[in-house]
């Protein structure tokens, strides 16, 4: 990478990194308050009555899966709304022009929502030590699971701003898609627990990967193989990141 992409790559990071710091009390704070009522409400009083989980307690057990949901809801929401922003402002028309070629423009993008999810991740692991003793079991599974899940929902969030049209459609995919993939992840469940139908259904949600992965990084436990989990979140990646570097080269949903 020369230089001048290395500078171009640099200022698109720092816009969107001033972009969300600039609102922290928007963007940071919130997910720490709502993760807190995860840990109180599903953790404290309804932990109490299920008991142990595959082994753990229960808040053990759902740690993992809710530091997650706020990395992938974090990093999707970031990208989507600065990108779109961005057309709706016309300001990506000067990235357009601009001698910078597209994968400097999506890993840009992506490094925005890849810093604020890992960000948001690390101040709910902080409040979820007031509610439980972490461990973990493998440290190396549990950066690269939370490292990919958030460059993978980055890509998705850039994917939705480009073909969004309105600001509505910036909030169809994560109520109607994203919400749904989540919590029917296994954030608060095992998959074991299911029927034989659900569980093979199950397999087709690539949260369920990210969260299995996470959760082993942690716990030492895991529904799948590490190694299909970690197979299955890389081939998600290369689909969208190849699949926007198509749609951008094409100019879908930028050029007028």
């Amino acid at each position: 990478m020369n230089s001048s992409y290395l500078t171009a790559l640099k200022s698109i990071w720092t816009k969107e990194v001033n972009r969300f710091l600039r609102i922290w009390v928007q963007t940071l704070i919130p997910p720490a308050i709502t993760m807190t009522l995860y840990f109180v409400i599903f953790g404290n009083l309804i932990g109490k009555r299920i008991g142990e989980m595959s082994g753990f307690s229960y808040m053990s057990f759902i740690v993992p899966g809710i530091i997650m949901m706020a990395v992938i809801t974090n990093s999707y929401s970031n990208v989507a709304s600065s990108f779109f922003s961005a057309k709706f402002q016309r300001n990506v028309e000067e990235l357009l022009v601009a001698p910078v070629p597209n994968y400097i423009i999506i890993w840009g993008y992506v490094g925005g929502g890849v810093i604020r999810g890992l960000l948001v991740g690390f101040i709910v692991t902080c409040v979820s030590l007031f509610f439980v003793e972490l461990h973990i079991f493998n440290i190396f599974a549990l950066l690269l699971s939370v490292l990919c899940t958030s460059i993978l929902f980055s890509l998705a969030g850039l994917l939705n701003a480009i073909f969004a049209r309105t600001f509505d459609d910036i909030s169809i995919i994560p109520t109607f898609v994203l919400t749904p993939l989540t919590y029917l992840g296994g954030v608060f469940y095992s998959i074991d627990l299911l029927p034989d139908f659900w569980q093979a259904v199950s397999h087709f949600n690539p949260v369920f990967y990210m969260i299995n992965a996470f959760r082993y990084g942690f716990l030492g436990i895991a529904d799948v193989s590490l190694i299909w989990s970690f197979a299955m979140i890389g081939s998600f990646i290369v689909l969208l990141y190849g699949l926007i570097t198509l749609l951008l080269k094409k100019g879908v949903g930028i050029r007028s």
